[in-house]
């Protein structure tokens, strides 16, 4: 059977000699773009090997680099945790039969999205640092983890509604007939089938997390970035450190989107069900439940 797809008509012959023409044209504009970024960055001596140099050296990865990606891999892992946990309690409770349940989740959920993640972590870190909450150390920390976490709660809670509200009303309905309660439902049938839909849209979210630890900065909070700019000027190569952050940034990532990827893959793999049965196998053990004569 021949497969189309049902987005737009199969270009014909001149359709497609013009989609390659814009493909070529496309093409050789990004490498002409490239060319004269590196031209003017060459023209400068951004890219002399004695701006490189300085990655080479132990100290610059102990002293500035990997503190740098510890704080940002920190502040991120705790805040994707307690962000999918907090979305997840918001989301089923803006879907609860219970009114006023609803109503509370529900002004959360806005009244979170729309405060700017910045002012999050600053109103945070200043209220830890006058109530003393936490060590002088782990103010900055705090703050971004408050921040990230409210933040992305919130829209996690919309996404776990949509997915949900996504699934056919008959699942619904059918674990109603069979005698189950709203919550056993939620958490037996809807939820399972919802998170495998929902993992790519919770993995860009868990993306966002990553790098909206850079704004941390602000309230001196020690990640990736602020590193990065610290390392130009010290050693006055701004354009390599960045670079290099920028690199140690997509890796993590890919990998974050490499591990959804295999997560997914293994999470649809244990909802299918066993193999139907090959015909010669049907025929000689017998059709299951038919008695011999």
């Amino acid at each position: 059977m021949n497969s189309s797809s049902v987005l737009f008509d199969t270009p014909g012959p001149r359709a497609r000699v013009r989609n390659r023409v814009v493909s070529a044209v496309t093409v050789v504009i990004l490498l002409v773009i490239g060319w004269l970024v590196y031209s003017q960055l060459s023209a400068k001596g951004q890219l002399d090997a004695a701006k490189w140099e300085p990655f080479l050296t132990p100290e610059l990865w102990t002293t500035y680099v990997l503190p740098g990606i510890k704080g940002t891999l920190t502040a991120a892992v705790v805040s994707i945790v307690l962000a999918m946990v907090l979305g997840f309690v918001l989301g089923v409770g803006r879907m609860s039969t219970h009114r006023p349940l609803r109503w509370f989740c529900s002004v959360i959920v806005e009244f979170f999205r729309a405060i700017p993640v910045l002012i999050m972590m600053i109103f945070a870190y200043f209220l830890y640092a006058l109530y003393d909450v936490f060590p002088g150390q782990y103010l900055a920390l705090a703050g971004v983890i408050t921040g990230l976490t409210l933040y992305n709660g919130a829209v996690i809670a919309e996404i776990v509604r949509a997915g949900v509200n996504a699934l056919p009303r008959g699942q619904a309905e059918a674990a109603s007939a069979l005698g189950l309660q709203w919550g056993q439902t939620m958490r037996a049938i809807l939820l399972p089938q919802a998170i495998t839909s929902m993992l790519p849209v919770l993995v860009s979210q868990m993306v966002v997390v990553l790098k909206d630890t850079a704004i941390g900065y602000q309230i001196t909070f020690v990640e990736m970035v602020r590193q990065g700019t610290v390392v130009g000027s010290s050693y006055g190569n701004y354009i390599p450190a960045l670079i290099v952050i920028a690199l140690l940034m997509i890796a993590a990532n890919f990998g974050l989107s490499a591990l959804s990827t295999r997560l997914e893959r293994r999470m649809r793999r244990s909802r299918r069900g066993p193999a139907p049965l090959h015909t010669d196998a049907v025929e000689q053990e017998g059709a299951p439940g038919a008695k011999a004569v």
